[in-house]
C-alpha cells in the first residue's frame, strides 16, 4: 500500500499543471512563489536581470532569467515548459525608461518592439501591461489574479495597529482620500502625503518611497500618507504594495498615520511590518 501510494504521489505530481511566475521586484514575487509552494503547486519562474532577487530560486521548481523587455523569449520559455497560467508578481524600477543607456540596459527583442510601437497606445502602467497581458494570451497564456496563493496579504478594512488616528488625522484622510483616487485615475500616481488638509507631495514616476520621503521634508512631522488603487483596478497586475521598506520610510519622514485601500493593496510580510508600525507609533488603516 505504501509503495502504491507513492507511485499515485508521484502521478499526480507530474501531471500536476505548472504556473508560470513573472517575477519583479521587491518582496511580492517571493511571497507568492512561497504560497504557491505551500498550495503544492509547481511554478516555473522567469527573472528579470537587475530586477528580481536572486532568493526566489530558493522557492520555485525553475528560475529563468530575461532582460526587462524580452516578451518574446518570455513567451518561449512559457510554451518550452507547457505553461497555460501565469501571475505577474512585483515592480520595475521605472527611472530606468529615462537612462541615458536604457536601449543597452533593455535589449528589446522584436516581440517587444512590436508591442511597444503597435499596440501600446499610451505608456501608462495599465495599458503597458494590459498589452502584455494580451500578447501572452495569444500565445494561450492566461494571466492570473496576483494574489491567488496569498489572498492573506491583502489589507482589511479598519484599524490594524495598535495606535489609531486621532480625530484631526482622520480629517486628513477623509479629505484626501478623494484627491488620491482622482490622482490614481488620472495615472498620476496611487499616493499623496497630507498635512493640515493640504497636499504636500503625489507620487510620480518616482515611486511611493520616493513620494513619502518628500513629503517628509516638507511637513517636518505627523505626516498622513494615503495610497489607493487605481480606477480600472486589475487584480492581475495593478495591485499596490506596502511593506517593511515603506514602515522604515515613514519613520524616517516623521509620518504618524498611512492609510490603504482594503482588499486592493498588499501588506508585504503582513506581521512583521504591522509589528514594526506599532514599534514606530504609526498608525495603519484599511478603508
Amino acid at each position: 500500500m505504501f509503495i502504491m501510494s507513492k507511485v499515485a504521489e508521484l502521478l499526480q505530481n507530474n501531471f500536476m499543471e505548472k504556473l508560470g511566475l513573472i517575477a519583479g521586484n521587491g518582496r511580492f514575487p517571493i511571497l507568492f512563489a512561497k504560497g504557491a509552494r505551500d498550495n503544492k503547486v509547481p511554478v516555473i519562474a522567469v527573472g528579470i536581470f537587475n530586477e528580481t532577487s536572486p532568493e526566489i530560486e530558493q522557492y520555485v521548481d525553475k528560475l529563468y532569467w530575461i532582460g526587462v523587455a524580452q516578451i518574446g523569449k518570455l513567451i518561449k520559455i512559457f510554451k518550452d515548459e507547457h505553461i497555460t497560467k501565469a501571475v505577474m508578481a512585483g515592480g520595475l524600477t521605472k527611472t530606468n525608461m529615462f537612462s541615458s543607456w536604457r536601449n543597452l540596459r533593455f535589449l528589446p527583442d522584436l516581440r517587444t518592439i512590436n508591442l511597444w510601437y503597435r499596440n501600446v497606445k499610451k505608456r501608462d502602467d495599465h495599458s503597458l501591461l494590459g498589452a502584455v497581458a494580451d500578447e501572452l494570451l495569444r500565445d494561450g497564456i492566461e494571466l492570473q489574479n496576483s494574489t491567488l496563493y496569498v489572498p492573506q496579504l491583502l489589507a482589511q478594512k479598519g484599524i490594524l495597529t495598535k495606535r489609531q488616528p486621532t480625530e484631526k488625522e482622520m480629517e486628513n484622510i477623509q479629505f484626501g482620500w478623494p484627491i488620491a483616487k482622482e490622482i490614481a485615475r488620472l495615472g498620476i500616481g496611487q499616493c499623496i502625503v497630507i498635512k493640515e488638509k493640504v497636499i504636500i507631495a503625489v507620487e510620480a514616476l518616482e515611486g511611493t518611497d520616493e513620494a513619502i520621503r518628500r513629503g517628509g521634508s516638507l511637513g517636518k512631522s505627523d505626516i498622513v500618507v494615503i495610497k489607493v488603487s487605481k480606477h480600472d483596478f486589475d487584480p492581475r497586475f495593478d495591485i499596490p504594495s506596502v511593506g517593511l521598506e515603506t514602515i522604515k520610510t515613514l519613520r524616517e519622514a516623521s509620518a504618524s498615520v498611512l492609510a490603504l485601500e482594503a482588499g486592493r493593496t498588499l501588506i508585504l510580510d503582513i506581521e512583521e511590518t504591522i509589528e514594526a508600525a506599532d514599534q514606530a507609533n504609526i498608525a495603519i488603516i484599511g478603508l
